[in-house]
């Protein structure tokens, strides 16, 4: 059996319960298109990207996921929807 409780306050709901709130959070990197010249074009980029390629096998999965993209789910009631509404970055 699935048990719904609110992340913030820890209160017990249930599947259908009126007072229940999903918060979904989409976290991700912002991105300026890339601006590039004819010497960049020209540029031998090997060395460059042998270094990042090292750089990712050594690195944590999650550390680099948390850099780019991340989403999160939480269960919260209706208190603390009010609350989250009111003050959404804290």
């Amino acid at each position: 059996m699935i048990r719904y409780r609110c992340d913030k306050c820890g209160c017990d709901m249930t599947a259908n319960d009126p007072r229940r709130f999903i918060v979904k959070l989409e976290i991700y990197a912002a991105a300026a298109p890339i601006e590039f010249n004819e010497n960049d074009l020209a540029k031998d980029h090997t060395e460059e990207i042998n270094r990042l390629l090292e750089q990712l096998a050594h690195a944590d999965p999650d550390e680099i996921e948390d850099q780019t993209y991340r989403t999160l789910r939480f269960d919260l009631c209706r208190e603390c929807q009010r609350r989250l509404l009111e003050r959404p970055l804290g």
